[in-house]
């Protein structure tokens, strides 16, 4: 599946573009349960020569002459009542984000002297084949894949049939695929994916302690002890929850009195290029990529399922520029810096800059500010 990224890493510039994306906002298809190979994505900016972040955004970080105030009307969004479950966070909340950033300090040992148990990770290599011809997609070409049984998402009960086996082992798993599993070859079909178990993968996690802070988390976040780290962790998981909810209460109280196709398309071209990217990291064609992990068939589809959604970022942004342009809200270049310094911690934003483009970096800023101004001018219940 698709990567999920923590509060603290920099997808929080490209939130207003792709928040729907992986399907965790509207309930649609994020992933099939296929075998997959384990493939990871990457943090650092990616995009093709096929879209341009920045096309139709002015050096301003505004939409290219288009006056939002023409297009919508706001109103009562100052002053806004703030919930008190949206501005509380929890201590479990807090150790959610605490344990993520653990996990990547997590120290592997490879296991072969064991049989596998439920709840196990392991390394496996597999071939599937259909009445004894192998089938594309089906093969991990001996570069391994980790998963874990109960957990990972594979079709049938494949993982749960590694259950019992000792790594070094090889073995067949039967498999019977979806009627609507989404390639015609497929559906419906018997398969059988001759697997061998390379080692069981035991993790542990270190002692969480101040040392540990400041020799570790020091540079990256500015944190010298837990302390400091979970505090920071609190206000940041309350901006995130503030701003969620102040974007829904501004689609919710606007009234759109057209949307400019432009920025529809926008939306749209944002989404396809986004995928294509990702597809890119898994060695997938982009049709290949929608099958396997969105569950549609082509880019038609795609932008048919997700209309209101693209719709629905559009108008945001649409939201978001009428509020600055009624506000007088701009940001600098040195703006653009002190927002990377807080969410990154290092106001060199070059590599971003370069693959990016300006515009779209100062939109982000400008739309962070319009929410900060509103969130400023919000009541804590």
């Amino acid at each position: 599946m698709i990567k999920s990224k923590s509060i603290l890493s920099l997808c929080i510039i490209i939130i207003f573009v792709f928040s729907i994306v992986t399907g965790c906002s509207s309930g649609k298809p994020a992933a099939s349960a296929t075998p997959s190979t384990g493939a990871s994505t990457s943090d650092t900016p990616a995009t093709s020569d096929d879209f341009d972040p920045s096309t139709g955004i002015d050096e301003n970080g505004l939409w290219a002459n288009i006056k939002a105030a023409d297009h919508v009307e706001i109103k009562d969004y100052m002053g806004i009542l703030i919930p008190r479950d949206i501005h509380t966070i929890t201590e479990e909340s807090v150790k959610t984000e605490v344990d993520s950033i653990l996990a990547g300090f997590v120290s592997e040992k490879q296991i072969k002297d064991r049989a596998v148990v439920d709840g196990d990770t392991v390394n496996i290599d597999f071939i599937g084949s259909i009445d004894g011809v192998p089938f594309e997609g089906g093969n991990t070409n001996g570069e391994g894949a980790d998963v874990t049984i109960g957990v990972t998402q594979y079709i049938d009960d494949f993982l749960e049939q590694i259950i019992g086996h000792t790594p070094g082992e090889s073995f067949d798993v039967e498999v019977t695929f979806p009627e609507d599993y989404g390639v015609e070859e497929l559906n419906g079909r018997d398969a059988v994916f001759a697997v061998t178990l390379n080692y069981i993968i035991e993790t542990s996690i270190p002692e969480l302690s101040d040392g540990f802070v400041a020799e570790n988390l020091s540079e990256a976040y500015g944190w010298n002890t837990i302390s400091e780290m979970e505090t920071d962790i609190h206000d940041r998981l309350q901006s995130s929850s503030l701003s969620r909810y102040i974007q829904e209460y501004l689609i919710e109280n606007a009234t759109i009195k057209s949307l400019p196709d432009s920025m529809l398309k926008y939306q749209e071209n944002s989404m396809i290029q986004y995928l294509k990217d990702e597809a890119g990291y898994y060695n997938m064609d982009i049709d290949e990529f929608l099958i396997t992990y969105v569950g549609v068939r082509d880019t038609e589809e795609l932008l048919e399922l997700y209309l209101e959604d693209n719709k629905q970022n559009a108008e945001l942004h649409l939201i978001l520029q009428a509020i600055a342009e009624e506000r007088n809200i701009t940001v600098t270049d040195n703006d653009v810096a002190q927002y990377f310094k807080k969410y990154t911690g290092t106001e060199d934003y070059s590599l971003y800059k370069e693959s990016l483009g300006m515009p779209y970096l100062k939109m982000n800023v400008l739309n962070q500010a319009v929410i900060d101004y509103i969130q400023s001018n919000s009541v804590l219940e």
